[in-house]
């Protein structure tokens, strides 16, 4: 099972221009999924530093760097809009399904950029709900499924067409927009997305905002039923939208 969004991500970093030597800064990082990949485009010559509100998954990101040997990451307890002066001034600002959770994104992404040097780089990336779910054929379990999850992250507060306002959200906090870019989650009878997984990981979630009970759910059959009724119809579906967008502050 490949990890479809993380390919993504991967791209869009590259594309945007993170490279060797830079030093970057992963915001709302948890437990560091994004600043690994970051770390190993900007290689040992380059620093990345992490930050997050939550203590657990930087304590998870610290021991994984430890284990690799990785002497150029830091990761630090912090608010996306209240940065500690001492980290600096970075050449990239990057972050990964953080925008949408921000009261005011325009504004974070504004805060944020008073740690960027001129001329400095901010990338984010987004999933966005607007056309999503989608197939030709009807695949209840499929669109029940999208509604567990997606309905748990809205009844959270959360921005769920924050990839449609991205350009608008990085162009209001005063940076220049270089490019905009939508890629799909696509399912096939033969491919295999992470879905029960997390739906596993968001569990707690669900049940705690009354989306659905565990028995809707039924998450050790999900996977099997998922794939079940794709083949039953020979049935495409997209399942998630991704938005990724890369701006640069004026020099």
């Amino acid at each position: 099972m490949t990890d479809v969004v993380g390919d993504m991500t991967n791209r869009l970093l590259a594309d945007a221009g993170i490279g060797a030597g830079m030093r970057v800064l992963d915001v709302g990082c948890g437990p560091g999924d994004v600043s690994f990949r970051v770390a190993k485009l900007v290689g040992e010559q380059g620093q990345v530093v992490g930050v997050d509100r939550d203590a657990r998954p930087l304590a998870a990101a610290r021991d994984r760097a430890r284990e690799l040997g990785l002497s150029n990451m830091t990761f630090a307890e912090g608010d996306l809009g209240a940065l500690a002066p001492e980290h600096g001034l970075f050449d990239a600002i990057v972050g990964r399904r953080v925008l949408m959770y921000q009261a005011d994104a325009a504004a974070a992404v504004k805060s944020l950029s008073r740690a960027l040097r001129p001329g400095g780089l901010v990338v984010f990336q987004e999933h966005d709900t607007t056309m999503v779910p989608a197939s030709v054929k009807p695949l209840p379990l499929h669109e029940r499924t999208h509604q567990w999850t997606w309905g748990t992250v809205e009844r959270e507060g959360a921005d769920i067409h924050m990839g449609f306002h991205l350009a608008s959200v990085l162009e209001q906090a005063g940076l220049t927009v270089v490019s905009v870019r939508a890629e799909a989650v696509v399912q096939t009878p033969q491919t295999r997305y992470r879905t029960a997984a997390i739906v596993r990981a968001m569990l707690p979630r669900i049940l705690q905002q009354g989306v659905a009970t565990e028995a809707e759910i039924d998450v050790d059959t999900l996977e099997e039923r998922l794939v079940e009724e794709r083949t039953q119809a020979n049935a495409t579906y997209i399942s998630d939208m991704v938005f990724g967008a890369w701006a640069r502050k004026p020099a």
